[in-house]
């Protein structure tokens, strides 16, 4: 490791990228220790822990949403970012500037031990990739005076490098999933007990409720600690209707009774994460000065990017990238009202089920599909294969390293279950194809990678569509 020059946002950022990012990490108390040597930027903040497998990010939107109605400024690091590192540096609303980013960098950067780096001491630390930007954003947020900072894991909880902070104020964990196993574990149980790691004396705890194994880890972790669990799952919300691309829901509550909320998403999973969202602020509130009224005002106007997000007409991008990722996915796909709006049209024009479509009155579904790798690929393209919900699917190659061969990802759809599945050497291409080829009313879906999701939102800001 050689100690350069950086004086721009870009060399900063190129410099972060050239960090392996599933290379060797540190331990928790490495981190702690830098974060001391940093002044202890942490200890300054109330902070809000969230792990979990899927919907920590959509998690921590809506609690920053709910606080904010309530006149709170909050801070918020999350992961991954999908078009600009930036994403990840939330205050107050907004990214953080370049200028600040790049000041941030530079103090990391000036603290770290050169002299041992650069003659390779043993123990000499450098930061991972997700160290770097978590120490970053301990630096930058500090300096705000935050009322609240909300921070994602990374990978896991226990070993993650966010873990190091030294108190907090709640610890929230989503629902648990089989994803990264080779790190955390094979079993839900193992995976919920590095989870777990994340709670701390004097936090409470606000967890979903994913299974009884789950539960149970949760249950003698927070036992242990001596620090109460509150679960929420499914039975604790009702749902009302779809409205003009919205859901409505019924949520029961401690403090305000049962609340009537508007998601303005057509994901049927933001139901489950905007609940477990509530009764986190709820936990750590007590209804002391958040009203519902505030809490209704924050989920209505929350907006996470890349979870069903509408990025052109009748064109969805969703992050999903694991098996309980995609079936999540699948589950609102099959609510969206295109054979309603296909046996409509099919009665209009006097059509039999058979169905020949004549040009421009079919509407359907469409997807592009991509994957990294090191996901259970098989299973989720198990999923998509069981729905059958697609008229057509285009598999494609990602630009990162990481990516799935997509004739790999052909090989694992069953040839008979589907019309149409085309390969293509770029999201790009396969997207165009999609485009250009859809007919009237057809729904084209993007989904299995946040890698693409990113992809994809950086071609439309790019190109005109």
């Amino acid at each position: 490791m050689r100690k350069i020059c950086v004086s721009t946002f870009e060399e900063a950022e190129d410099y972060i990228n050239r960090i392996p990012r599933f290379g060797a990490k540190h331990t928790v108390e490495d981190t702690a220790a830098f974060l001391e040597k940093l002044g202890s930027p942490d200890r300054s903040m109330k902070i809000i822990h969230v792990a979990g497998t899927n919907g920590k990010g959509s998690v921590c939107a809506y609690m920053r949403n709910i606080l904010e109605s309530a006149g709170y400024r909050v801070a918020v690091f999350t992961s991954p970012h999908l078009v600009d590192i930036r994403e990840r540096f939330v205050w107050d609303g907004k990214m953080i500037s370049r200028e600040d980013f790049l000041e941030v960098f530079l103090l990391v950067y000036q603290a770290l031990d050169w002299q041992s780096l650069e003659r390779d001491q043993p123990g000499a630390y450098h930061p991972s990739y997700f160290e770097y930007l978590f120490l970053m954003a301990m630096l930058y947020f500090a300096r705000q005076k935050p009322d609240y900072c909300i921070l994602e894991t990374g990978l896991g909880g226990r070993l993650d490098a966010t873990n190091a902070v030294f108190h907090k104020e709640l610890s929230v964990i989503t629902r648990i999933g089989l994803d990264h196993t080779e790190y955390l574990g094979e079993t839900m149980e193992k995976i919920a007990w590095e989870k777990a790691g994340i709670m701390r004396r004097g936090a409470p705890a606000v967890c979903w409720d994913t299974n009884p194994g789950t539960k149970d880890v949760f249950s003698r972790k927070a036992s242990e600690l001596g620090i109460p669990a509150v679960f929420v799952s499914k039975k604790d919300y009702t749902f009302g209707k779809f409205k003009k691309k919205t859901i409505d829901f019924s949520l029961r509550t401690g403090y305000y009774g049962y609340i009537s909320l508007t998601l303005h998403t057509i994901a049927v999973y933001q139901m489950e994460n905007a609940s477990l969202a509530v009764r986190a602020i709820e936990t750590l509130d007590g209804g002391k000065t958040v009203s519902a009224d505030q809490i209704r005002a924050g989920v209505e106007s929350c907006f996470w990017a890349g979870r069903m997000e509408e990025v052109l007409p009748e064109v969805y991008v969703d992050g999903a990238h694991n098996e309980d990722g995609i079936r999540a996915f699948l589950e609102t796909v099959a609510l969206d009202g295109v054979k309603e709006r296909r046996e409509a049209g099919q009665e209009e024009t006097g059509q039999k089920e058979t169905g020949e479509e004549e040009a421009g009155q079919g509407a359907g579904r469409s997807l592009l599909f991509a994957a990294v790798k090191d996901k259970d690929c098989r299973s989720m393209t198990a999923e998509l294969a069981a729905s059958g919900l697609f008229d057509r699917i285009a598999i494609a190659r990602l630009k990162t390293g990481r990516t799935s061969d997509p004739m790999a990802l052909k090989e694992m759809f069953p040839p008979c279950c589907f019309p149409q599945v085309s390969v293509y050497e770029s999201a790009e291409e396969a997207f165009r194809s999609l485009l250009s080829g859809r007919k009237d009313g057809e729904r084209v879906y993007v989904a299995g990678s946040l890698y693409l999701a990113g992809e994809i939102k950086e071609l439309i800001s790019r190109d005109k569509f």
